[in-house]
């Protein structure tokens, strides 16, 4: 997954603005107590990140 496609999810399913707050704000556990900007910065992968999305906020199976 290109960094480009993850980004165009988040939107889609949170919203521009709050798929950017919640970037920068939530702490996933499943990216080692990390946040996405933090999990991106480090050198997951978008598509890593993105699993990890979808199981926290039980995204449904058509947005994986």
């Amino acid at each position: 997954m290109r960094l480009t496609l993850f980004w165009n999810n988040m939107h889609a399913q949170f919203g521009e603005a709050y798929a950017e707050s919640l970037a920068k704000d939530y702490v996933l556990e499943q990216l080692g107590s990390r946040t996405i900007e933090q999990a991106l910065d480090e050198g997951a992968s978008p598509k890593e990140i993105w699993r990890a999305v979808c199981e926290a906020f039980d995204l449904p199976a058509t947005a994986r």
